[in-house]
């Protein structure tokens, strides 16, 4: 008997669980800009950010937020997908071209990733951050302001330590997805 009643409760709660693991991984994004080749798409929900980041590359993708210049003082999520495992890594801009990991420089890590994939010679990450982390090393986000963003990615490895091949510099306002 009571096998009967367990049956249709672990089919529901498996059902339940497949569902809410479906809706982590398609996230809908509000906003979208295509910058030359790379594509940037967004939504604010909330205190975070959720951003998904796509280029013609099997190497690192890479967006950072509010330099003073170049790169200098921005925060920097950058990535790639080896083997299927996705690496994402929260960096400072410590000069203008350069950055740094939060976590080597006193900061701390406040991305959160959502997942990626590397397919056809095309790159996406998927990360969450908060838009205003608390942690000095990085920036706060107001999305009702407008934000400078700089993109970029890199050849066909996956290392953080090689040179971009594309970057580019705009300005917009993450809460109506206006480019300036």
């Amino acid at each position: 008997m009571s096998r009967k009643l367990f049956t249709p409760i672990a089919v529901l709660t498996l059902l339940v669980s497949l569902s809410l693991v479906s809706t982590a991984w398609s996230v809908d994004y509000q906003h979208s800009l295509d910058i030359e080749k790379m594509n940037f798409s967004w939504s604010v929900n909330g205190d975070k950010l959720d951003v998904k980041l796509s280029a013609p590359t099997t190497g690192w993708v890479a967006v950072g937020f509010n330099p003073s210049k170049k790169m200098k003082d921005a925060d920097i999520i950058i990535g790639y997908v080896k083997k299927g495992k996705v690496t994402i890594k929260d960096e400072f801009g410590s000069a203008p071209t350069q950055h740094k990991s939060d976590e080597k420089i006193g900061g701390t890590s406040n991305v959160t990733v959502v997942g990626g994939s590397e397919e056809n010679g095309v790159t996406t990450i998927e990360f969450s951050i908060p838009l205003n982390s608390g942690d000095t090393k990085d920036s706060v986000i107001d999305p009702a302001a407008d934000t400078v963003i700089i993109v970029g990615y890199g050849t066909e490895r996956d290392s953080f330590k090689v040179k971009h091949v594309f970057r580019d510099t705009l300005t917009v306002n993450l809460a109506s997805g206006q480019k300036k």
